[in-house]
């Protein structure tokens, strides 16, 4: 196979937030993820971090003919690098993936963390359930930093574009890590 691929770690491990068709678990050695807030977003969101000593799950999804300029949009505010003998992946065929990360350039450390939504959590972890189950959630929650962001409740109200609908075990999935964790929640 020509096309490429893009490894993804958050909201693109569930497969409803996207049309990927071709895509499959896989793992990156050398990166794990952070919450970071950036310029021009007004709650932080998930990033791709090198650490020599962490290993992430995710998928690989193919980018069809290459075109990479839906996907550059969808993923604006990051940039792609390239993934390289770091991929371990359960293919019948060679590939070579890119992964997104939120340039250091970008990131700021505000002294007042705005909230994590917890409708773009809960499209994560839900996600992380379906695709490696309970095990591989958690070692979601474990390879990732930024825990004492607070999380805003706004299921009622969803404010994440590809919101998903939990079910009662994925939500007390995600309530028992978050109370386990010491993380704030916030109302909307």
């Amino acid at each position: 196979m020509k096309d490429p691929f893009f490894f993804g770690y958050g909201s693109l491990v569930n497969r409803q937030t996207h049309s990927y068709e071709y895509a499959l678990r896989a793992r990156v050695r050398g990166w794990r993820r952070a919450w970071r807030h950036t310029h021009g977003r007004q709650v932080p969101f998930l990033t791709g971090v090198p650490c020599e000593s962490s290993e992430i799950d995710g998928l690989v999804a193919m980018v069809p003919n290459a075109d990479w300029a839906s996907l550059d949009l969808r993923e604006e505010g990051y940039q792609r690098h390239q993934v390289g003998d770091r991929l371990i992946v359960d293919a019948d065929h060679p590939v070579q993936a890119q992964i997104y990360a939120v340039p250091e350039h970008s990131v700021i450390y505000p002294e007042m963390l705005a909230p994590i939504l917890l409708s773009y959590l809960d499209v994560v972890v839900q996600g992380y359930l379906r695709e490696f189950g309970e095990e591989g959630a958690q070692a979601f929650f474990d390879t990732t930093d930024g825990w004492d962001t607070p999380v805003r409740d706004d299921r009622a109200a969803p404010a994440y574009p590809r919101h998903t609908v939990l079910n009662a075990a994925e939500r007390r999935f995600v309530e028992t890590r978050l109370d386990d964790l010491g993380v704030r929640i916030v109302g909307d």
